[in-house]
């Protein structure tokens, strides 16, 4: 950040000839009130009078600096000294006897503003408020660089001034041309630094804010007297976020009975994650109301249809019922790759998807058979989304991981001992390395495992 301006003695101003000895000198050049140029202003200096609206910040490169300097001094007795910006340039000043004139002469290509704390109070203002103009001049000008100009030896008054907005503040009879540009200077760098300072402070909130809501959105497994044990694995493909497309639920019901659920909206946006959050608290609500298999998918087919942005928006969906006694499940496939089940002495393997009904969406009064599985006494169930097999392998990376190979993966990490989350953090982690990099699609994964 900019040092700030030190204060100094500096040689009082002339009292008159402002315009002509500016004029004379070949300094700035001095515009009137309503923005055209004044009988002194040099006939190759102009300023544009267009205002650009989407300017983020006043324009300060590729030019020289433009003053506007808002004073009510009816004589003109403020001079205000020829004035060079750091490259060399004369600095333009603009001048306004009011509030009302500075309003029309406040365009984007100003980049300072130079206030009397003098001028008249606007109407409205709180009575007492010696800074009632500085505070109509910062909501007039907010993204401007303000120097407050008060009275020699009214350093307190500066001082208020500063910590209510402006960026410096200076004396009236200690104006000079060095002292002057070097403040506006200053001024105009520390409004940027400020600027940029406090968007990247918002931006920080912003982001910390929208985890807050992300990590709100994913769920709690409601597993409460259950005997199964639980893990999960969840990495959003859009840069930087914690919620994707892909959704995934795990519930007990009343009964005994553990629903586990995955899924995944086409796409992985912030629109598409949304609408996954909708479709899994759908999902439980009417799992907690006892409805399961073709009658649970009906509905959420409902759900999607009416909260969907457009027709072409479809989601595919696993959900598994497993019974109290946790050796056998119900299992449900709507457009959604089979789960695996690992049981002890035998391969892992995919589960039967013969029967696997239409993507969500899809088909108006699709119907979703629901199959019975047998599990066994000790077993690990682990769903999936599609993000997980569709990373690249292979030399050139030209082919799909697949279901094949994942299976195959899977396999020898449970031979190699893995269990639980550190199963799943090797799969994710090795299907990474094997794409040669971060997946583009939402991935997640959820393991069930009993005995």
């Amino acid at each position: 950040m900019p040092v700030p301006v030190p204060r100094q003695r500096a040689i009082p101003a002339v009292e008159s000839g402002q315009a002509h000895a500016a004029s004379a000198k070949g300094g700035p050049s001095m515009e009137s009130a309503t923005g055209g140029p004044s009988m002194a202003e040099s006939p190759r200096t102009h300023h544009p009078a267009e205002r650009t609206a989407t300017t983020p910040y006043p324009h300060t490169s590729g030019g020289a600096l433009t003053l506007l300097l808002i004073e009510d001094d009816p004589a003109g007795s403020l001079i205000v000294p020829e004035l060079i910006d750091a490259s060399g340039q004369p600095i333009r000043v603009r001048t306004a006897r009011n509030l009302t004139e500075a309003g029309r002469l406040l365009t984007d290509d100003v980049q300072c503003i130079l206030l009397d704390l003098a001028l008249p109070a606007p109407g409205g203002a709180t009575e007492g408020d010696e800074l009632a103009v500085l505070r109509h001049v910062l909501e007039l000008a907010p993204r401007h660089a303000v120097l407050a100009l008060t009275a020699s030896g009214d350093s307190e008054r500066g001082a208020e001034a500063v910590r209510v907005g402006a960026q410096d503040y200076l004396f009236r009879d200690e104006l000079d041309a060095r002292l002057l540009s070097r403040a506006i200077r200053y001024a105009v760098e520390r409004k940027r630094s400020d600027s940029a300072e406090r968007r990247l402070a918002e931006g920080r909130m912003r982001a910390q804010e929208n985890a807050r809501l992300e990590r709100g959105l994913l769920p709690t497994p409601l597993l409460e007297g259950s005997v199964l044990r639980f893990a999960a694995r969840y990495r959003p493909g859009r840069s930087r976020a914690l919620l994707g497309g892909d959704f995934y639920d795990v519930v007990r019901t009343p009964d005994g009975t553990v629903h586990a659920m995955i899924g995944d909206v086409c796409g992985h946006g912030p629109d598409e994650a949304a609408l996954g959050v909708e479709l899994r608290i759908a999902w439980r609500a009417l799992t907690l109301a006892g409805l399961c298999g073709d009658e649970l998918l009906g509905t959420l087919q409902q759900v999607l249809e009416h909260e969907r942005d457009n027709d072409e928006i479809f989601a595919t969906l696993c959900t598994v019922d497993i019974a109290p006694d946790g050796r056998r499940a119900g299992l449900c496939l709507a457009g959604h790759p089979a789960p695996l089940v690992a049981r002890p002495g035998r391969t892992a393997r995919l589960l039967p998807y013969d029967n696997n009904g239409p993507a969500l969406g899809l088909l108006p009064g699709a119907r979703w058979p629901r199959m019975q599985v047998e599990l066994g006494r000790e077993w690990s169930l682990m769903l999936y989304t599609d993000g997980l097999i569709e990373g690249r392998v292979g030399e050139g990376r030209l082919e799909r991981l697949g279901q094949d190979g994942m299976v195959d993966m899977v396999r020898r990490q449970l031979g190699e001992g893995l269990r639980g989350e550190a199963l799943l953090r090797a799969a994710v982690n090795e299907v990474r390395e094997l794409n040669g990099g971060e997946l583009t699609d939402d991935v997640a994964v959820v393991l069930l495992e009993r005995g």
